[in-house]
């Protein structure tokens, strides 16, 4: 998956292809003083302001057409507390760039999501996650964040400090700050045994329960137009590390699942009839394969093909039973899909609009490949994720508005108070979070 956003003729574009944006002005500050100065200005102009980092969200949550801040320059880690077990990182700092650093401090994030190119506060805001059973989101391992407020004040929360700023700022969508600084928990470098295999979709779903509870990390990968599955099971380990063999690595991780999967979904694109057979192929043609690492290298994988994604959060119990309708709509419709259905849990967190607040969850995402029409087939799982009370990605493809936030969220007007508080003006305000917040 490729990190750039990018920017021609003073226009903005996101990774996906599915935003633009033309600021009035852009900015780089070298530091939160500098920050701080360019939202003060904002202010005095009448401007909104918004921070971008790497342009992965599909949604248009960073994009604005006042004050666009890059965050390049706010990049690296400011302290490592080992007796604390806490790494303190600049908020442009690359996901890639934070894991390779820890890993050569001998340190660890206890859970990640399954890519790296997002900046820790693009991933933190929007509520990017992995799959655990007891570990949950990136946001939920903050242990306290530093953000410039509407009218430039740089405030700092925790638990003991702001603490009702904490509770929402952890995922605040942008819309309370600009976060210039996360502080989060860490732990000694450990190893991950990853178990890889294919499993039939109706033996995941009898199985599901059983597989949660028995792993630290499950996911697993459905094919539409086929009764077929890829899993994942990471658990920790003793040892002794065993990476994927670097050829075989490249075949399975890069020819096969980046490019060879970009050449099928072309002819998808070009030929849909052909996409059932080409799913009954793609469905098999990686095999079971065992491996031991560190985290990062387990959790993330490359992923260079471009596309289009919804993702919504369903309780955990209701996994599935949703899953089985989105099943049963795509093999009843016309629809062609070429791109696996991925699944993943979370447990439980205590941050506001956390799509995991409050109740164990189970995510389901939803993909077609770039330049695909999408709306027919989101729109139609999207009536199933709602039926359920899903909560969708901050950064993903979604329609819901504030009315239905307001009835899945029981905390949303907590947040929307603390906005209030904290930017009266609305400094940092764009059409997307005008319809997610109501104002």
């Amino acid at each position: 998956m490729g990190s750039t956003a990018s920017a021609r003729n003073g226009t903005w574009r996101n990774w996906g292809g599915t935003v633009s944006a033309r600021p009035v002005r852009e900015a780089t500050p070298a530091s939160v003083d500098e920050l701080a100065a360019v939202v003060r200005r904002a202010a005095e102009d009448g401007l909104p302001v918004k921070a971008v980092g790497s342009g992965h969200s599909f949604t248009s949550i960073a994009a604005t057409d006042g004050v666009l801040i890059r965050p390049d320059l706010l990049t690296g880690i400011r302290d490592i507390d080992r007796e604390a077990g806490t790494v303190t990182v600049e908020a442009g700092t690359p996901l890639r760039r934070l894991n390779v650093a820890l890993a050569r401090e001998g340190l660890s994030l206890t859970n990640m999501g399954d890519i790296m190119e997002q900046t820790v506060s693009g991933a933190t805001s929007t509520g990017t996650h992995g799959t655990g059973r007891d570990s949950a989101s990136i946001a939920a391992q903050i242990k306290s964040l530093e953000l410039v407020t509407g009218d430039g004040t740089v405030l700092t929360c925790s638990e003991k400090e702001n603490p009702d700023v904490f509770a929402a700022a952890r995922i605040g969508l942008g819309a309370l700050g600009v976060v210039t600084a996360v502080t989060f928990a860490v732990e000694p470098v450990f190893l991950l045994t990853a178990r890889e295999e294919p499993m039939s979709f109706d033996r995941v779903c009898a199985e599901f329960g059983q597989l949660h509870a028995e792993n630290e990390h499950f996911e697993f990968y459905w094919f539409p137009h086929t009764g077929n599955t890829n899993t994942k099971r990471n658990n920790r380990s003793a040892g002794p590390e065993r990476p994927v063999p670097r050829l075989r690595g490249w075949i399975e991780d890069e020819f096969l699942s980046n490019g060879v999967f970009q050449a099928v979904n072309w002819v998808g694109r070009a030929v849909p009839a052909s996409i059932p057979a080409i799913a009954q192929i793609s469905s098999k043609a990686l095999s079971a394969r065992t491996y031991t690492d560190i985290p990062y290298k387990v959790f993330t994988s490359p992923r260079r093909v471009r596309f289009v994604e919804m993702e919504y959060a369903v309780p955990r119990e209701a996994l599935v039973e949703t899953l089985r309708e989105v099943k049963s709509l795509i093999d009843r419709s016309r629809l062609r899909v070429s791109f696996p259905v991925e699944v993943r849990t979370a447990p439980a967190d205590d941050i506001t609009l956390s799509t995991a607040s409050g109740r164990d969850s189970a995510y389901i995402a939803v993909h077609m490949f770039k330049g695909t029409p999408y709306q027919g087939y989101f729109t139609a799982v999207e009536r199933v994720f709602t039926a359920h009370e899903g909560r969708p990605h901050w950064g993903k493809i979604h329609t819901r508005d504030a009315d239905y936030f307001s009835r899945v969220y029981p905390r949303f007007t907590e947040f929307t108070a603390l906005r209030d508080r904290l930017d009266p003006e609305r400094r940092f305000r764009n059409d997307y979070l005008r319809r997610i917040l109501g104002t």
